[in-house]
């Protein structure tokens, strides 16, 4: 049995796409390109597809993934290009590898976010970013399911840095940006939770919901706090 690791993106509209739609695109793609899936077994078999750690919901990302199971061995590169050419434009499938580690979710130690903040100037989020660093803890309020849940969004932080963002934009209207290295914990601290510690410890409150893009995950290289590709060969 072959195992296939993919990396795909969510652009554009497409970042409003939930995982289930995701799912759902997917599997339908699985099937327009004849790949010899694994099924489960019991009365409703399913592919064997895993996900790993998928972006919330409205937020772009350069970097999710999934592994899927074969019954028969295929190129991966040719099953990334027929895979591809079956989802939709945004959710577009650019990296595949033949998996030969046992645990992909191993692989994904954290996640490099982009966070742009239109509204604000670069050296309020500086200074915004120099209280949160400043802090040993950042306690924030996330609802979920159970109710309002309380953690420490600092403690899951290895880098956080503010950046003047490149005019695009005839109004020059004031932006930073963001950039963010998170740790996959438990409970997972997300870019918003970020987003209230900053106003929590420093007050920044960006007028407009903030753009937010996963740049990359995977191994965290602790000395430089930098992510590694998790698809490398060991």
């Amino acid at each position: 049995m072959q195992r296939i690791r993919l990396r795909y993106t969510k652009r554009g509209r497409l970042r409003f796409t939930s995982h289930r739609d995701f799912q759902r695109a997917f599997e339908r793609a699985l099937r327009r390109a004849e790949v010899p899936m694994a099924y489960s077994a019991g009365f409703t078999p399913h592919p064997k597809v895993s996900y790993a750690n998928a972006a919330p919901t409205g937020t772009g990302s350069e970097a999710e993934y999934l592994e899927i199971q074969l019954t028969a061995a295929r190129d991966p590169e040719k099953l990334r290009v027929l895979l591809d050419e079956s989802m939709p434009a945004g959710l577009d499938i650019i990296d595949a590898v033949e998996a030969h580690t046992s645990s992909f979710a191993d692989r994904l130690q954290a996640s490099v976010w982009e966070l742009r903040l239109d509204g604000v100037r670069a050296e309020d989020a500086e200074r915004a970013v120099a209280a949160f660093l400043a802090a040993e803890t950042v306690e924030v309020e996330r609802r979920t399911k159970n109710g309002l849940r309380s953690f420490d969004a600092r403690a899951a932080v290895v880098r956080l840095e503010a950046l003047a963002a490149t005019v695009d934009r005839p109004d020059l209207t004031a932006c930073a940006i963001l950039r963010l290295v998170v740790r996959h914990l438990t409970p997972a601290v997300r870019p918003d939770d970020v987003l209230s510690g900053l106003r929590a410890t420093a007050d920044l409150a960006p007028p407009v919901p903030a753009a937010v893009t996963r740049l990359a995950q995977g191994l965290l290289d602790e000395e430089t706090g930098t992510v590694t590709d998790p698809l490398a060969p060991d």
